[in-house]
C-alpha cells in the first residue's frame, strides 16, 4: 500500500514538472493579421502586425489609456508588463476592422513579478 502511494505521488511530481516545462507559445487571436508572443524571461508580450497595420492600446482597470501604439505592417515591438503595478489591465488590438481584447493580470509570485495573460 504504501508503496502504490509513493508510486502514485512520484508519478504526480512528473507531469506536473512536465507541464510546467512547456514552453511559452503565440497565443491565438480573432484578428488573423496580427500574433501575440512571450518575451524572452517572461517579461511581457511581442505584438506583430503581420499582414496590415495595427493599432495597440493598453488599459488599467479604470479604463485609463497607459500606452497607445500604432504598428506599420510587418512589424513588431515588445511591452514590458512586469514593471506595471499589481492589478488587472486590458490590451485591446485593433487591426482590417477587428479589435481583439485580451485582459492581463500582473500580480506578485513570491519576489518575483509576473502576469497572465486570459485567453
Amino acid at each position: 500500500m504504501k508503496n502504490s502511494i509513493k508510486l502514485t505521488a512520484l508519478f504526480l511530481l512528473a507531469t506536473t514538472g512536465l507541464f510546467a516545462a512547456v514552453p511559452a507559445k503565440a497565443l491565438k487571436t480573432d484578428v488573423p493579421s496580427v500574433i501575440i508572443s512571450p518575451l524572452a524571461l517572461h517579461k511581457g508580450i511581442a505584438v506583430k502586425a503581420a499582414g496590415s497595420k495595427s493599432i495597440v492600446m493598453i488599459y488599467d482597470q479604470d479604463k485609463n489609456v497607459l500606452r497607445k501604439d500604432v504598428l506599420a505592417s510587418n512589424t513588431s515591438k515588445g511591452y514590458v508588463l512586469n514593471a506595471l503595478e499589481n492589478g488587472d489591465y486590458t490590451m485591446e488590438i485593433t487591426s482590417n476592422k477587428k479589435t481583439v481584447k485580451k485582459n492581463i493580470h500582473v500580480y506578485n509570485e513570491g519576489k518575483t513579478k509576473t502576469f497572465i495573460v486570459q485567453q
